[in-house]
């Protein structure tokens, strides 16, 4: 039997992650993630890289965020047949008055709400054909419209605990309430999407430019239902944590509201279309991938990793601690990152918090650091509209070490008046 702390352990261990990584990016013949995870997760703890113990261990501790991860995506996917997206980009497209500088602005607060409200994937899969759709309707280019989308799932998911699969598995380490959670981080996701705006005008000036035309869109009537579910969905996340109750119970209980019409009318193209919203095989990934991390953190790897976190929450150590978490999420994807630091950064919740900003912000530098990015790579293949490697990394360049920093110093000052550390 291996043991992780052994020099073949720990390169069978990386091996693997690197294995599942490399199959999760490139997703040879469409085949799920969980594929490679799966088979990946079991022979680590065949060869006695993870005690069976332990392994169930980190499965049950993922339960509860997977089980809301799945929540979430089943109401998006309601929001979505509820009529809320077609709603918003018509909203987009009749603000724009066509004007390629006003339709950013519209994507870039849309975008930045949905992924609040909805999660990170809602704004990649069900938006993003949207913006498309809105940006055709004026006749102005896409681009400035579509990177948005994909920057702003990433870098705008700081806000809620519920914005993003790694919230979720932060918010706990974290030690703060939901709204304590939300009132750190309001400024830093504030400052993010400002920056990423003035970068993306300046980026994007020549499309931004170009002549397109105002048109006469039919706005279709609010779908005020869906609106007011999801608006007492935000408020109820709040209430009930300080009752006990996880943010999946109220999830749930959104879920159950918005489907029970469409339940009675059509049952089984109900059900099914909300199992698929809320993949189960991703799901099944990402407990099999925490199994795999596991081996990796149990390792020299891992206590290299926590040997390089800063001890204090100081400005200095907010800063690394972010840098940190934004270079491992551009090596290793920012899911297998988040459960390889957070751990570390446990015993501060500003740290918590800047490595989060890190884990959001960072990957949009690479194509690699967000299994979210994959995802819109796929949505714009799907629409004859492939994005450029070149186009990607230059636009991270420019909007990453700035949008960092910036929010590192945003949150420092939140934690100060919040004499939080």
């Amino acid at each position: 039997m291996l043991t992780a702390a052994s020099g073949t352990g720990t390169l069978v261990a990386v091996g693997l992650l690197l294995a599942v990584l490399a199959f999760s990016v490139t997703r040879p013949r469409g085949l799920p993630e969980a594929v490679a995870a799966v088979p990946a997760a079991l022979v680590v703890v065949l060869l006695g890289l993870v005690p069976w113990a332990q392994a169930g261990d980190e499965a049950a501790a993922l339960a509860p965020t997977v089980g809301f991860l799945a929540a979430v995506l089943a109401l998006a996917e309601l929001a979505r047949a509820e009529g809320v997206f077609a709603w918003a980009g018509a909203l987009m497209a009749g603000a724009s008055r066509g004007l390629p500088r006003r339709l950013l602005g519209a994507v870039f607060v849309v975008a930045s709400v949905t992924t609040a409200v909805l999660s990170l994937d809602a704004t990649v899969v069900l938006l993003t054909p949207v913006v498309l759709a809105a940006a055709t309707a004026v006749g102005a280019r896409a681009r400035p419209g579509v990177y948005a989308s994909t920057h702003l799932a990433n870098s705008a998911s700081s806000l809620l605990p519920v914005s993003n699969l790694t919230n979720l598995l932060a918010f706990a380490a974290s030690g703060l309430t939901f709204a304590g959670f939300a009132g750190l981080m309001a400024a830093p996701w504030a400052v993010t999407i400002a920056v990423e705006y003035v970068v993306f005008r300046l980026f994007f000036r020549g499309d931004l430019a170009a002549p397109a035309h105002a048109v006469r869109t039919e706005t279709p009537p609010a779908p005020r239902r869906a609106l007011v579910v999801l608006g007492l969905t935000l408020i109820g996340f709040a209430v009930v944590e300080p009752l006990g109750l996880a943010p999946v119970v109220v999830a749930g209980v959104a879920v159950l509201v918005l489907a029970a019409g469409r339940v009675r009318t059509a049952p089984r193209d109900t059900v099914t279309s909300l199992v698929r919203a809320a993949n189960p095989l991703f799901l099944v990934f990402v407990l099999a991938l925490g199994v795999v991390v596991l081996a990796v953190r149990r390792g020299p790897v891992g206590d290299l990793l926590v040997s390089l976190v800063p001890p204090h929450p100081d400005l200095w150590g907010l800063l690394v601690a972010a840098g940190l978490a934004a270079l491992v999420a551009n090596l290793l994807n920012n899911l297998p990152a988040t459960l390889v630091l957070v751990p570390a950064v446990a015993h501060s919740p500003g740290l918590v918090l800047a490595t989060l900003l890190g884990l959001n912000i960072g990957p949009n530098l690479t194509y690699v650091g967000s299994l979210a990015t994959l995802l819109w790579r796929q949505v714009l293949h799907g629409h004859g509209h492939a994005p450029s490697a070149a186009v990607f990394i230059r636009l991270g360049l420019a909007t990453v070490p700035a949008a960092l920093i910036a929010a590192v110093l945003a949150l420092w000052v939140s934690l100060q008046v919040g004499g939080v550390s």
